[in-house]
């Protein structure tokens, strides 16, 4: 009998800009898990600039990765697409760019590319070529849609950005053409080969970056980079609040020496529970104070500790932001959940009487109210798995 395929996880993620004159960005990135293991990801680029463009992108990525994920022969889906997404009546070009990829966990990927910059796969720190085939119908016009299949493996990444990543610098004494797709690709291959297990949203954020330093720090246009990365999954483990049952504190700190995780500890007694049950010891750093968020500590095998719910709500709001506004306890717990795939959070129920009146019933503790919202965010956002378990 042969050995089971290598399972694979899909991570997925972006860095996007918009154009310094507007508000809104005319590319749209969206990504969508499947009951059967898929994975649909969508960049389009309206056509035009600001709330135009915006509508224009919205509304072509919802249609096509609803399309794709119908899950129908791939020939049949490049007929729809083409033939039911908007195309300007006048000069028979579609309203928007844009590139799908439909990624399973068993490795099968099918990427559908439409005037966007062709995507990139890095394998084993190169660029891999692979087969594209263009389809064309007299109905097009001289519009036309690439498609590519093939296996992706554990270690793949697929790179997709619009043409302010690649049109990025034009017009400058170092790039009077734009950057182009080559420099872009040695700059990518370089990142990966130096840190091979970089994730997909730091990746796309050096990308973007660069990007911008080409445009001399003021985007010229909209600038989105957006990277599907085939791996195995990471798992953290988030311990916050004490056990109901004292006599369950030595099992709940127990979880802070489970191999092969990252841990994070939140909250006062929490890690009061877990030092003295596993005989460690916990330092306060003070080199990391903050004016909002109380200050972190160290404990040894343990990854970050910080204080509890005021720390978790801060996650809550930075996660809802997108993006945190500074270097604290929060953004380093808030970088620790992205940068994994899988998280796990052991609730303990006890009471807080800091934090809530003791004759309301437990269901309302802030605590388990956050950690619900922090988990909404990650699965609706960022696509996570997560798990909760009470103690």
């Amino acid at each position: 009998m042969s050995p089971a395929p290598e399972a694979l996880f899909v991570e997925v993620d972006h860095h996007a800009l918009a154009c310094d004159r507007e508000r809104l960005a005319g590319d749209v990135f969206l990504s969508r898990k499947i009951e059967e293991g898929r994975v649909v990801s969508v960049l389009a680029d309206g056509l035009s600039s600001g709330p135009e463009a915006a509508v224009l992108g919205s509304v072509t990525a919802a249609m096509a990765q609803e399309y794709v994920a119908w899950n129908i022969d791939t020939e049949r889906a490049a007929t729809i697409l083409m033939d039911s997404l908007p195309v300007d009546a006048v000069r028979r070009v579609s309203y928007s760019t844009f590139t799908i990829v439909d990624a399973r966990v068993d490795g099968r990927t099918r990427i559908f590319e439409h005037g966007n910059p062709p995507f990139l796969l890095v394998r084993d720190g190169e660029a891999a070529e692979v087969e594209r085939r263009c389809h064309t119908h007299p109905r097009w016009g001289n519009r036309r849609l690439h498609v590519s299949e093939f296996e992706s493996r554990i270690g793949d990444r697929i790179v997709l950005c619009s043409d302010g990543v690649t049109q990025s610098g034009m017009g400058s004494d170092a790039h009077p053409l734009g950057w182009g797709e080559g420099p872009m690709r040695d700059f990518l291959l370089g990142k990966v080969r130096r840190n091979p297990d970089i994730g997909a949203r730091r990746l796309s954020e050096l990308l973007v970056d660069r990007a911008l330093w080409n445009d001399g720090g003021t985007a010229g246009d909209d600038i989105t980079c957006g990277i599907i990365q085939f791996r195995h999954p990471r798992t953290l483990y988030v311990l916050t609040g004490p056990p109901y049952d004292e006599a369950r504190d030595r099992e709940f700190a127990e979880l802070a020496r489970t191999p092969g995780v990252r841990k994070v500890v939140s909250g006062g007694t929490t890690s009061t529970i877990v030092a003295r049950e596993l005989g460690l010891e916990v330092e306060m750093d003070l080199g990391q104070y903050d004016r909002e968020v109380p200050v972190p500590s160290t404990m040894p095998g343990v990854e970050l500790v910080t204080e509890g719910c005021l720390t978790l709500g801060k996650v809550a709001e930075y996660l809802e932001a997108g993006a945190a506004p500074r270097r604290n306890a929060a953004s380093r717990m808030m970088d620790l959940l992205l940068e994994s795939d899988v998280i796990h959070f052991m609730v303990g129920t006890r009471v807080n009487e800091a934090h809530q009146d003791p004759a309301l019933p437990v269901e309302l503790d802030i605590r388990r109210n956050v950690v619900k919202r922090i988990a909404a965010l990650l699965e609706q956002r960022h696509l996570k798995t997560t798990a909760t378990s009470y103690f």
